[in-house]
Order: structure tokens, then sequence, then C-alpha cells
């Protein structure tokens, strides 16, 4: 089995290496702040190397062919399905999630690279459109954009690094991903490790492991780097939207949430209070898409909170290698001081809690809230922590209206038994993403996964991210002389 601690390193043109900088960091277990290992960090000049030899790796995978790209895909899943039991204990040892969140996070990245495959072809497939010159051909290409810089945050790190690397590598392009250091192995080097094992070749994929205060702003200015593909606060989105608007960088960005839960008026409720529990709890609401706002019509009200909240009170927590644990711990102990912070001011501005959640070491056992001003500070913050928002609804019409009176607009989700009217409703929410009696925490290789407003810019997903990661060429051959006015 493989020991991936022992990948404690950076991972430039095909070679394991130690960063060389003065710097170290220790990566933690987040559940008893054991060290996992220590990493020398990745200095500056070790970053421009990488995205060097990328920009020239490119050029020979771009002319590699369809079935050799494939190859290499099928065998980096092939990788991940065969060490499942190390990948997964170190998901629950590094991030804090439980075996059900590494289960679930590992089998959406060997989705991702097995969709992968199917986008190879896409460079080879010509579209012939109409011309209005007589004996003109318009044939329309797609090329490989070149080296993407990816960025990755540190609560869902293999599946949120995956869906960029899986798809630039099969569209011919060369990666540069920065994991959070937080969570460098599932991150970035159980990646590479599987793309190594697939024979990908030297300087397609570059992993660096170090940190901001080592490298600044690099990864962003880097001028060999076509598109910069970011997931984390909205914030550093918008610092990284301003750096790449300056540069004529693409970017596809995909930021924080404030993903409202609405049940309706006829919704069944025990059906719903199933649903809230799984997509306001999983990973201890660490998620973009986890649920922040819980909107209920009054109808349902008193019966949603009873029932939720005794719930909520029973999911067991402590270690997260431990299969009966749904509550490990949050990420890092400024993580929890930050969700203490927000439940102390919470109560100062008058927010009733219905259940208290207790702090043991990293662990914090959820938190509810009741009787929520959908104005407030309370219900106006991405929350990720198990920290529940409860609102009451006079109708379903106001309840929508609550649910788009945010500055986000990335998952949502809807109750009720009116399928149809449920659909008209989706309609009407204000985010990339609406899902009918389910909870909002959903992903598939296979759809437009991305957000609205301060959300993000663009959409990952078959076939949506090809779009984003090609460039489209139009090539036009005059099989006829063409008479010129002069």
């Amino acid at each position: 089995m493989e020991r991936y601690e022992e990948f404690n390193k950076s991972f430039i043109n095909g070679e394991w290496i130690d960063g060389l900088s003065k710097r170290t960091y220790d990566n933690l277990n987040p559940y008893d702040n054991s060290v996992i290992a220590t990493v020398h960090l990745a200095t500056k000049t070790q970053l421009a190397e990488a995205f060097d030899v990328a920009k020239q790796a490119q050029k020979e995978w771009a002319n590699t062919s369809p079935e050799e790209k494939k190859d290499v895909l099928r065998k980096a899943a092939e990788y991940l399905r065969s060490n499942r039991d190390a990948i997964i204990d170190m998901i629950a040892r590094e991030t804090g999630g439980s075996i059900i969140k590494g289960n679930v996070e590992l089998d959406l990245s060997i989705g991702l690279v097995e969709e992968a495959i199917n986008m190879v072809d896409e460079l080879t497939k010509v579209r012939e459109v109409p011309s209005e010159t007589e004996g003109k051909i318009n044939r329309i290409y797609r090329l490989p954009l070149g080296v993407i810089t990816s960025i990755s945050p540190f609560n869902f790190p293999m599946n949120l690094s995956m869906r960029t690397i899986a798809p630039a590598i099969a569209l011919g392009n060369s990666v540069v991903h920065k994991p959070d250091i937080q969570t460098c192995f599932t991150g970035g080097s159980i990646i590479a490790r599987a793309f190594e094992y697939a024979g990908l070749p030297k300087g397609v994929l570059n992993v660096i492991l170090t940190d901001v205060d080592e490298i600044g702003d690099d990864m962003l200015t880097n001028p060999n780097s076509q598109l910069i593909s970011f997931t984390g606060s909205t914030a550093v989105g918008k610092h990284i939207g301003a750096i790449a608007g300056g540069m004529l960088k693409r970017v596809a960005l995909e930021l924080g949430g404030n993903n409202p839960f609405i049940v309706l008026a006829d919704a069944n409720v025990d059906r719903a209070v199933d649903a809230a529990i799984f997509g306001k709890f999983i990973h201890q609401g660490q998620i973009c898409m986890i649920i922040n706002r819980i909107i209920v019509h009054q109808n349902h009200y008193d019966e949603f909170v009873e029932k939720f909240v005794e719930r909520a009170k029973a999911l067991p927590y402590g270690d997260p290698r431990d299969p009966k644990t749904i509550i490990g711990p949050l990420i890092n102990e400024k993580q929890i001081e930050k969700a203490l912070a927000i439940i102390e001011e919470a109560k100062k501005e008058g927010a009733k809690a219905a259940l208290e959640g207790k702090r043991i070491g990293n662990i914090l056992t959820p938190t509810v809230f009741v009787d929520v001003d959908n104005r407030s500070k309370l219900a106006q913050t991405e929350l990720f922590s198990p920290i529940a928002t409860i609102i009451k609804a006079k109708s379903d019409d106001e309840a929508i209206a609550m649910a788009n009176d945010t500055e986000y607009g990335l998952s949502s989700a809807i109750f009720t038994e009116d399928l149809s009217e449920g659909e008209q409703l989706a309609l009407q929410v204000e985010s990339g993403m609406t899902h009918i009696n389910d909870q909002t925490v959903n992903d598939s290789p296979t759809v437009p996964f991305g957000g609205t407003k301060a959300s993000g810019i663009g959409r990952f997903g078959n076939p949506w991210i090809v779009e984003e990661f090609t460039m489209t060429k139009w090539v036009s051959i005059q099989k006829k002389y063409r008479r010129y006015p002069f």
C-alpha cells in the first residue's frame, strides 16, 4: 500500500523535488494535530521552472495521438481505484473528512478522469460552416489553450483539483497545479502519483507544494499560462479576476456560496429533513455547495425545526477514520475559532439557538439557530461549519424572494410535491444550480457545474469545460480563384 506521506515534495518535470525555500510546513491531522509530514516549500524560481517545462511539454503532448491520451487517463483512473483504501485513509487524516466523505470524493475524482476520456476526441472534430464567398470552405477547429494554472482549496481537494487537471490533460493542455498546502497530499501528490503511474510525459503535469507567502501572485502572473482555474473564496476570486483581466487571461472561477434550501407549503417534511441533515452537515459544512440557509414555509416550520434539531443532536462525532463518525474536525484551529466567533456574535445580536454545539479539540458539534432574520449578518455569511440557520417564510413566493436575497448564487434546493411547479420555481432562483426534492450538494462530471453573481464565472463538466479549456480556430480554404474589387 502506498505511503503518501513519503510524497511530501513538489512534482516538477516528472521528478519529485524538495522545495528550496528555507521555510517548511507541517501538514497536520486536524483531528489530533499530529504531524503527517513536513514539506519543504517550493520557491518562486521553482514555480517559474514548472511553467517553463509545462510550456515545452505541452507542445509535444498536444500532438500525441488520441489513443495515447486516453490510455494515460485510463491508467490514472486505474491507479485511483487500486489504491482506494490508502487514499481514503489519507483523506480522513489530512482533511478531517469522514469515511463517507472520502468515498464520495474519491468516486467523484475517478468519475472526472473517466469522463475526461470522452473529451479527447473533441480535438479531432472539425466543423464546416457555410460561406457567402464563392469557392470558400470554412472549417472550425478546437485547439488546446496551452498551459493552465490550477489552484484548489482544502475542503474537497482531490475532486476540486481533478475537475481541472483531467479535462485539461485530455484536451492537450499542460498544467501547473497548486493545492492548498493544508491538503497537499489529497489535493496534489496523490494526483501527481496517479499520472506518474499512468505514464504521462514529463512536464505535462507539475504540482507545486508551497503557499502564497512564499510565491505571492506568481501563479497568476506567469506569462506562460493562458487560463487560471480557481476554487475558493469570492474575495480571492475577485483578486484573480482583476489580475487575469489585466493580462487578458481566461478564468474559470468557482467561488463562495450562501445556498438556500427551500421547503414549500406542500413539501414532505420528513424527506426534507433527511435531505437537509445530509446537505448541511456532510464534511462539517465545509463545502461551497453546502446548505447555508434553510427557508421553511410557516405551515411546516415548527415540525421541521423539531425534527431537524433532534436529528442534528444525534449525529455521531469523533475520529473521522472511525466509520461511524459523521462530524469530524474542522480543517484547523483558526477555522473553529472563526465558527465560534460567528456563534457568539449571532447570540449577541439576538439570534435564538435551538441547539448549541460544543467544541472538542477541532471538532464543533452542530449548532442550530432558529427564527433567523434573512437579512441578518448570520444569514448573509458563508458559514463553512456545522452551523445551521432556519428561517420562516410566510409564503412560497416570500421563500423564493428570500432565497434570492444574497450576493451569491451557487447552488440551491426546493422541496415540493408539485414537481412541475417546482421546476418553474427553480428557474426563478438566482443560482447556477437548483435541485428539486434533493439537497444542495450535488456534482457530476456531465453537468454544467458553476454559479452566478458572486459565486463565480464559467462552467465545469463535459461538454462545457471543453469550451473553457480549448481555443476555437477558424481556417478558411479558398478553392476557387476570388476576384477582388481592386
